[in-house]
């Protein structure tokens, strides 16, 4: 992963990358949900695969949600959680993945590419599965991965790598000084460059945005090995949390990549509703919507700005009834055939789409 990263120097800013390109920003305000055709995908009980553990499964059975977005070659991929029916949990876990040439009709590749199997990392994903993945284009062509290990006790955010997005390699862990810390959702920081988005350096490092009750940061030199950023007590230290009151009063976790530009870091993270009267009283308790905060650009665990209203949040049916009811999940963002595409999952059961124009 060294070798892969090292062409990108060691800027002290990244404010100066692509001469005469103006970085773009998420259009938060303007997107809109393709009701016409979503949901774009849902489960299905006719795609198998012999699990090594479980044997012959339907693997995609029950639910398929929270998808990863990337562009490759001309089209759009997307990496996506499902579910099958069997097992202690009534669901392991597994990572899919699907392909479309306009951002919106997709063809699932038959069996999952990333799932527990017979390697060293099996104690940390058995039998809770691989989920909610998240994925980054480097410049060199390779990807990043960031997903949650799950072995039914621990959540843990692992790293993985691939050039084809079929074949991957594991890296276990993102963080391997402490294994055991409860850990999800990593977004790392992405810019926009004429060729799409793709990681990016500041001081030199890549930067993630990572958690679930909080959020927190943490940086690499080559995307395998992270270092958590932690207060004075040496625990990882919070730079989102919280709010009474509003509908992020629950919990707070990072979205889709987080995306650099000159005014700002910008992450789109989920809010989840507490009950009453810790939350907001007009929305249903549990209630997953979207919201930003903008961090420093050359100073990613500086805050500067944290809206307070969300800028996506479920009111379809299918976002308000399935197996977690009220829940958009946006964790996909891609820049394609000039406009961007957002990819969420919805109510923890099935994947559906919005669109807003590329300014």
């Amino acid at each position: 992963m060294t070798e892969r990263l090292r062409f990108l120097g060691s800027q002290k800013t990244v404010l100066r990358w692509y001469r005469g390109y103006i970085m773009a920003a998420y259009p938060f305000s303007d997107f809109k949900k393709l009701d016409a055709v979503n949901p774009i995908l849902k489960p299905r009980e006719d795609t198998w695969f012999v699990c090594p553990y479980a044997g012959r499964v339907a693997w995609e059975a029950k639910d398929v949600f929270n998808p990863a977005a990337v562009v490759h070659r001309g089209r759009v991929a997307l990496l996506y959680r499902a579910e099958d029916n069997v097992g202690r949990y009534l669901g392991t876990s597994r990572i899919g993945l699907a392909w479309s040439t306009d951002g919106i009709h997709f063809e699932r590749e038959p069996r999952p590419v990333l799932f527990p199997g017979l390697d060293r990392w099996a104690r940390y994903e058995w039998e809770g599965g691989c989920e909610d993945p998240r994925i980054v284009k480097l410049p060199s062509g390779a990807y990043l991965l960031t997903y949650t290990m799950y072995d039914g006790m621990v959540a843990r955010l692992a790293t993985a790598s691939s050039r084809d997005l079929w074949s991957w390699e594991k890296y276990g862990p993102a963080f391997p000084k402490t294994p055991d810390l409860w850990s999800k959702a990593g977004a790392i920081v992405v810019k926009d460059t004429p060729d799409g988005l793709e990681a990016a350096l500041i001081n030199g490092r890549l930067w993630m945005y990572w958690g679930e009750s909080s959020i927190f940061l943490a940086s690499s030199r080559d995307g395998e090995h992270w270092e958590i950023l932690c207060d004075n007590d040496g625990e990882p230290k919070a730079l989102l949390s919280v709010r009474p009151g509003h509908l992020d009063s629950n919990l707070v976790e990072p979205g889709p990549p987080a995306l650099l530009t000159p005014k700002g870091i910008i992450l789109s993270y989920h809010g989840k509703n507490h009950s009453d009267p810790g939350g907001d009283p007009k929305f249903p308790a549990g209630a997953y919507s979207s919201f930003t905060a903008t961090f420093d650009p050359t100073d990613p665990a500086r805050l500067v700005h944290r809206d307070d209203a969300p800028w996506f949040m479920p009111d379809r049916p299918g976002e308000c009834e399935g197996q977690v009811g009220h829940v958009c999940f946006v964790e996909g963002m891609v820049r394609f055939d000039r406009k961007w595409l957002a990819y969420y999952g919805t109510a923890d059961s099935s994947i559906a789409v919005a669109e807003a124009p590329v300014k």
